[in-house]
């Protein structure tokens, strides 16, 4: 994980995170991940993979680059493909995120 091209954003050699979800996620993907839940190297894969549809995608009004928000879609495709959270438990969560903050 550290020093690799997917590697999370750090300031003097100290994780950076902008805002407080994004603590939050990582440390839930690490403590899941410790826990047995599912292979790191599984998630990095995923993580990969959406960086890789970020620059693939790039066009006029795209969202704005955010390593967290690619992070967390790579949490979210792993939850499901290790069985953890179903396609539609992630959409109500997605969904309730988004009435939350409307």
């Amino acid at each position: 994980m550290l020093g690799q091209p997917d590697s999370p954003p750090r300031l003097q050699g100290k994780f950076l995170f902008d805002k407080p979800w994004e603590r939050e996620v990582f440390g839930v993907a690490l403590s899941l991940s410790k826990a047995g839940y599912f292979e790191w190297e599984a998630f990095r894969q995923n993580l990969i993979e959406s960086i890789a549809e970020w620059e693939d995608g790039y066009c006029a009004g795209q969202p704005r680059w955010d390593y967290y928000e690619r992070f967390f879609l790579a949490l979210k495709k792993t939850l499901v493909e290790a069985g953890l959270l179903s396609a539609a438990e992630i959409a109500a969560i997605d969904a309730a995120f988004v009435t939350a903050n409307a």
